[in-house]
């Protein structure tokens, strides 16, 4: 019965006519950003962050949810017609759905992937609102000792699920906890790591950074390329609905995808991107029915359970952030930065003393699916026409809104000339191969981790068992020191890096 009466009080939130709206201009921009390659869901979330500053605090993060999932359902939209992928999420899906395109069935491609996300992303929040009361009881027996162990569970989490090399995952995690330090210390009050620069003083800006590495850093790694290399889909797109025969061997492949991003969203590091390949891995280990195209070629299977996978991973992914505090990936990093602008703190108190918040978030969800689904299925041809809008128009808008977001955060000129140092840095990342998005989370957790380590050794009087002597705490560092165990196995090691190899 709780969970009716606060789905209720949630929808009653959610239905007012100036969250609808935000809630509309949020899967808009989600599904407009999905659709045009090279800008993602974080650098424009970043890019608006300052802007919710005037905004109520519902409001804005319904807004900032509905930018997250929409740029799931759009990412699928150029990956299947222009064989981009518009978010990294939909990687997968370009090697299926692009080759659908291709014999003349981009439409139930793109409804595959539509009527998947919906389904997957309106189960994802039905596990989001049944477990968020659970897991919040149970945030609230955390303390520091508690929440520095969990800390390092989602850090090494983040390093297992990156993509690519372990030691490059690690190092952009050490690099983010260093370059957390930077500011002045809250006990002592002395400048660190500062270098006797003033704007330092203060650390260094999330959102500087969050622009710089994936905004700047995206448009510098686009510009890199020969436009030839951007390719513009004019055809036609007919029969937008899936045959009886492609819904009979969907349907499975959607169920298995939601179940598997499901799980894997709640993970640190993990979300949209490894559940769409996970849930990839798994269809192609699934048999192929007799009449049914191979993987690679067209297979339905390799559209919907992706893209199936990536919606469900995107929703789960709001569990830990909202009942724990901690964010799982780097679009929720930019979710704790919005709530801290609001003066909310992120964490199991959000749901006792701000159930509107909470729950109207969640309300929200299924709201935005629904209309995610209008936005996506019958306006194909307005998201086609914008993927021919040259780069060279596009770019410059890019970098001045970023110019101008980043300003109205401090007005302070220092934080552009930092924004376009963290361009650089992010294209050098990109030609290193290093995934950024560790670097955000160790950023992000970093000064967490310091504070809860400090306030757990000022209650213990500087004993350091008290990490192992509390049950919970203790729990968190085995089962942390076991997932690195197992990734460092030889056998794991191997089948982790094939299944990050794109087919």
């Amino acid at each position: 019965m709780d969970l009716i009466n606060n789905l209720s009080l949630g929808f009653g939130v959610a239905f007012t006519f100036q969250n609808l709206i935000y809630c509309f201009i949020g899967c808009l921009l989600g599904t407009l950003i999905g659709v045009l390659p090279g800008i993602g869901p974080v650098a424009t979330i970043a890019m608006l962050l300052p802007a919710t500053y005037a905004l109520p605090p519902i409001a804005a993060l319904i807004m900032l949810a509905g930018i997250y999932y929409g740029a799931q359902y759009g990412g699928s939209t150029t990956a299947i017609l222009v064989n981009l992928p518009g978010e990294s999420s939909s990687v997968v899906t370009v090697l299926d759905g692009y080759q659908m395109a291709r014999q003349g069935r981009a439409g139930p491609a793109l409804a595959a992937a539509g009527l998947g996300s919906f389904f997957a992303g309106c189960v994802g929040t039905l596990i989001l609102a049944a477990f968020a009361a659970p897991l919040t009881e149970l945030a609230f027996k955390f303390g520091p000792a508690e929440y520095f162990s969990l800390m390092i569970l989602g850090l090494i989490g983040a390093v297992v699920l990156a993509s690519g090399s372990l030691l490059k995952a690690i190092s952009m995690i050490v690099l983010g906890l260093l370059m957390g330090l930077i500011g002045t210390d809250v006990n002592s009050g002395v400048a660190r790591y500062s270098f006797d620069i003033p704007e330092l003083t203060d650390g260094i800006g999330f959102v500087v950074i969050a622009m710089g590495v994936f905004g700047y850093g995206e448009i510098i790694m686009n510009l890199a390329k020969s436009e030839d290399e951007r390719e513009v889909f004019t055809a036609k797109v007919t029969g937008l609905f899936p045959t009886a025969q492609d819904f009979k061997r969907m349907v499975p492949a959607v169920l298995r995808g939601t179940a598997l991003g499901s799980v894997l969203g709640v993970l640190p590091g993990g979300g949209a991107l490894l559940a769409a390949f996970a849930a990839y891995t798994l269809e192609k280990k699934t048999k192929i029915n007799p009449g049914e195209v191979p993987f690679g070629k067209g297979n339905i299977r390799g559209v919907a359970a992706p893209e199936a996978a990536n919606n469900a991973g995107a929703q789960t992914s709001f569990i830990p952030l909202l009942t724990l505090g901690i964010p799982p990936n780097a679009v929720m990093a930019l979710m704790v930065g919005a709530m801290t602008i609001h003066n909310i703190q992120p964490g199991p108190q959000v749901m006792t003393s701000n159930p509107q918040l909470f729950w109207g978030l969640i309300a929200s969800m299924w709201i935005g699916n629904a209309m995610l689904i209008i936005l996506n299925l019958p306006l194909i041809g307005i998201w086609i026409k914008l993927l021919t809008v040259p780069y060279r128009f596009l770019f410059p808008a890019i970098v001045l809104f970023c110019a101008i977001g980043v300003y109205s955060t401090n007005n302070n000129t220092f934080d552009i000339w930092m924004v376009g140092a963290f361009g650089v840095i992010g294209y050098i990342f990109y030609k290193l191969g290093c995934e950024p998005a560790p670097l955000l989370l160790g950023f992000i957790l970093g000064p967490m981790m310091e504070e809860n380590l400090r306030r757990a050794m000022l209650l213990s009087r500087g004993d350091w068992s008290v990490f192992v002597t509390r049950p919970l705490s203790a729990g968190l560092l085995i089962a942390a020191s076991l997932l690195l165990v197992i990734v460092l196995l030889p056998s794991v090691k191997k089948k982790r890096e094939e299944t990050f190899v794109e087919d």
